[in-house]
């Protein structure tokens, strides 16, 4: 079975997330790897995250797509993470086609999954 990593804050859970994660699944086995309350403050701002990474992690596996979730503080703990889960697969958000892609290098594929409408956990909160 291929192995999948997906990454981000995940703060607030919504339909975009959601099908981004069931793609990913449909790929193989999932580990989701979100920032840590502290890393999310420091590339948002200090209103966030709405949700601590405790109920973020819980949240996220409640999903039956999501088969792991690992967290992170800095580049180089995610880094260390895929290495470790060794993905066949990174999926990202379209919205990164123009972007680096921290760790993208570490996998056998990056793969682009189309955004669902507007959704936006930045817009939800605004």
């Amino acid at each position: 079975m291929h192995r999948v990593w997906v990454n981000g804050t995940f703060d607030v859970l919504h339909v975009g997330h959601i099908k981004l994660l069931e793609y990913a699944s449909s790929l193989g086995q999932l580990q989701v790897g979100i920032d840590t309350d502290s890393r999310v403050k420091e590339l948002k701002g200090q209103d966030r995250p709405f949700n601590n990474t405790k109920d973020r992690m819980t949240m996220l596996m409640a999903l039956k797509s999501v088969n792991d979730v690992k967290t992170f503080s800095s580049r180089e703990e995610m880094l260390k993470l895929i290495r470790e889960w060794n993905p066949d697969y990174m999926v990202v958000g379209s919205d990164y086609k123009d972007k680096e892609v921290v760790g993208s290098e570490l996998v056998k594929e990056l793969i682009f999954f189309n955004r669902i409408s507007d959704y936006s956990t930045t817009k939800i909160l605004g």
